[in-house]
């Protein structure tokens, strides 16, 4: 079943991921306060957050369809939003974004060879209907002992300022992490499997098969194999 895909995120990575997966979708990002609340648990966050961004999109459609242009003007009733949300936890500390290259370096110093837990959640919500299936992925990985030379070259780079926990699985220059135990896709901000199990909820397969995308972008192998 065709249903028009609005992605509620403006990260190039999961932009990529639904082009992997051949899915037609418009972008249309949401702004929502990401801090944690009192007491929260990593788990419940990423859900929160997730369902946060998606009933943020959904509303703002449903309110506002006629001025969304000719991409979404027909179906929009029966659009599926996707929305996701990835935390790095350590010590029961959740690591967001790092504020700048010193908080970065600080990061990945508190992570180098040690163990820390992703959390992914995926959100797929109906506009007609307001109803939302949240999927969670939880994965652990073990970083490798990086030395101060490649640490501080990965942040000079720039590219750990907009990732949770101030890096990227996949950078081939850094490669920071030395196994993983979970999702890859997961830690890389969209759990594929946990968003094939999301759209399946409202009826909408994949024209592609999940693990042979994810293992064909990440190089390892797919949770779901």
């Amino acid at each position: 079943m065709d249903r028009p895909i609005i992605l509620a995120s403006a990260s190039p990575r999961r932009r990529e991921f639904f082009e992997l997966l051949e899915l037609s979708f418009v972008v249309r990002s949401a702004d929502v306060d990401e801090t944690p609340r009192p007491g929260e648990t990593p788990d419940v966050l990423v859900a929160r957050l997730s369902a946060t961004k998606a009933a943020v999109v959904a509303q703002s459609l449903g309110a506002s369809g006629a001025d969304q242009g000719e991409e979404l003007a027909e179906g929009l009733e029966s659009s599926l939003v996707v929305a996701a949300d990835t935390v790095v936890v350590l010590d029961d500390e959740v690591l967001g974004k790092p504020r700048d290259a010193d908080h970065a370096i600080h990061m990945l110093r508190r992570l180098r060879d040690r163990a820390h837990t992703v959390y992914s959640g995926v959100t797929v919500a109906e506009i007609d209907s307001g109803r939302a299936a949240i999927q969670l992925s939880t994965t652990t990985v073990w970083m490798r002992d990086y030395n101060e030379a490649e640490l501080e070259a990965y942040v000079a780079s720039g590219d750990p300022l907009d990732k949770a926990g101030a890096y990227a699985i996949q950078h081939t220059g850094f490669r920071p992490v030395a196994r993983i135990e979970g999702c890859y896709s997961g830690v890389m901000g969209l759990p594929l499997g946990a968003l094939a199990d999301g759209l399946a909820h409202f009826g909408v397969g994949l024209p592609v098969d999940v693990a042979t995308v994810c293992r064909g972008r990440t190089g390892h192998p797919c949770c779901r194999e």
